[in-house]
Parts: C-alpha cells; structure tokens; sequence
C-alpha cells in the first residue's frame, strides 16, 4: 500500500481487509476510527482493543469530556501513514488491533455506569485482549482499574496529571474525577508504592503512599530523570497508564475542564511516554480531553498522539512479555 492508494480507500474503519498495516485513506474524509483501525465487536485474535467512554457526569467544572473520543478519533486520523516517530517498532503492523466503538450507558441512570463501564472492559480483557481508552473525564479510570485488578491484582499506576485525585472521599457511591485514585488506593486496585504521578501542581494533603514527580521537578531535572524514577518505582510488575491531558501545559492543550498552568511541555510528555518502554504496561487511557474549549484542535492532536504512544508501550511490553 502506499499514498496513490488514497484514490481507492474510503471508510477503511469499516472496509479494510485485515487488521494490519498503515493507512493511506484521505485524513480529512471517511469513517474516523482511531488510527482507521477496523470498527468491529469481534475480537476473535485481537491484540488491543480501542475503546471510547464520552462521559463526563463526574466533572467539577466545565464539562465537555463526552465529545472526547469523537475528537481524539478524528484527531487521529493524521497519523496512521507513518510507523511511530521514536520507536524502534511498529504495533500497527505487528498487532492486531481494532476500534471497539463506545461503551453503552443510559446518561440519565448515572449511578448505574460504574459497572457497565467495568463490564465493558471484563468482556474485553476476557477475550485476551488489552485497552486503551478514550476518555471521558478521569473517573471513567476507577471502574476500568476495577476489572483490571480482578485479573492482574493490585496495579502499578503511571498518572500524568495535574491533580492528584486524592481527595478524601469514603462515600463509595459518589462519582467524582477528583476522587478515584483516593478510591481506588483505598480499595487495594492500586499498589501505592509502586505507582507516580507525574506533572502534579496542585496541593494534596495526603498522597497515601503514592509517589510523586511534580512538573517543577520534571522541568529542573528533566524528562530522562522522571523516566528513571518511574521505572523505579513501578519495577517489572504490570502496570496501567492513565494520562490526563491537563498533565500537559494549557499552552498545550487549552481543551479541558481544569487547565493548571506550569505544565508538561508536549515534547516533555513524548520523551517521557517513550522513555517507559520497558515497563509492562497491560492497559491505559488518555483522559479529559474536551473539545468545546479545543478551538484550534491541539488538544485532541495531543490526545491523539498519547493514546499512540501508549499503543506503542502496550506493543513493547507484549512483544516482551
């Protein structure tokens, strides 16, 4: 295949033989699958499944996440003509990978969503598959890291982010993006000392037990030290990666309910996401992502590339594993 295939191809996401290879179908037109990969609900023989949440019923200021997984679809269709800059490997030749669309949820019976989003994500891991998640606001995290932890025991978590999402919060029925690493360290999904957060400006009390590399301390030591550290702490056990797209700077990625300033810097973020192959991540999401506040676009770009990233991270591990 190569770019004269572009006078053939359309809606690959739903016409492409195979679920292997580049794609050379025009960016601006078609069915926009992430990366155009094959839109299926067979996963017989998939590697990883791509998956969408639009929720955003657990914000605590602007709302908008639910339209993220369209935009970071979209967004996506700028990038699958190429292996990935920085990589040694290439999983959209080597893996099986397909777009499982959306999970389905009643936006009016909120308090029933945990677990059909959990549900959803058992079906996929049974199967033999791994996630990537597009999210959605950051508490799609906490139920998705419940049917992690049912099949791989208490997790490492990789967090970029500008929020801890430790606040203090016992009332289990509360659906809250600021609270579900607090849930989620208190129920024992998560091993707190083998997990980071990476690129935190805003104050937390009590970070119970879970490690922290601030933006000041990734900015004044880099991105190679913050890899390092990471590494460290997680070790060889596996791992799942959650990224909030306000880790970065909103000069960055202005699109999301909670900007912080003092941020990760995109190349920041690549050099890092890249510098963690090695780790043996078994799933992750790229999270918050809201487009009514994306007026040029470049936070769902740069959601795009990290949901790649964490593609190619997943790849790297099974190829390893």
């Amino acid at each position: 295949m190569a770019l004269e295939d572009a006078r053939t191809e359309v809606d690959s996401a739903f016409t492409r033989k195979g679920q292997r290879g580049l794609s050379f179908e025009n960016a601006f037109g078609g069915a926009t699958s992430f990366l155009r990969r094959s839109y299926t609900k067979d996963l017989t023989g998939v590697d990883l499944a791509i998956t969408g949440v639009p929720f955003d019923q657990a914000v605590t200021h602007r709302t908008g996440t639910r339209f993220g997984p369209r935009a970071i679809r979209e967004a996506s269709c700028l990038q699958p003509y190429d292996p990935p800059f920085g990589w040694p490997t290439n999983p959209l030749e080597d893996l099986n990978i397909v777009d499982y669309g959306d999970v389905a949820f009643d936006y009016a019976r909120t308090a029933e969503f945990p677990d059909r989003l959990s549900d959803h994500i058992r079906g996929i891991l049974a199967a033999g598959a791994g996630t990537v998640t597009l999210g959605g606001d950051h508490y799609i995290t906490l139920p998705i890291l419940r049917a992690y932890a049912e099949r791989f025991g208490p997790l490492a978590v990789i967090q970029f982010d500008a929020h801890s999402d430790l606040w203090p919060d016992d009332d289990m029925g509360r659906i809250d993006h600021g609270t579900m690493m607090y849930k989620a360290v208190r129920t024992g999904l998560v091993d707190a000392a083998r997990s980071v957060q990476i690129g935190i400006r805003t104050v937390t009390e009590d970070y119970l037990g879970v490690n922290v590399i601030d933006a000041r301390e990734v900015h004044e030591k880099g991105a190679a030290a913050a890899v390092a550290r990471a590494k460290e702490i997680v070790g060889d056990g596996p791992v799942y990666v959650t990224f909030d797209i306000d880790a970065l700077d909103p000069a960055f990625a202005p699109g999301t309910g909670t900007p912080v300033w003092g941020g990760l810097a995109s190349w920041q973020a690549a050099a890092i996401l890249r510098g963690l192959a090695g780790i043996d991540m078994v799933g992750g999401d790229i999270v918050e992502v809201s487009p009514p506040y994306d007026t040029t676009g470049a936070t769902a770009i740069a959601g795009a590339h990290v949901g790649y990233e964490l593609i190619c991270l997943y790849h790297w591990a099974k190829t390893r594993r």
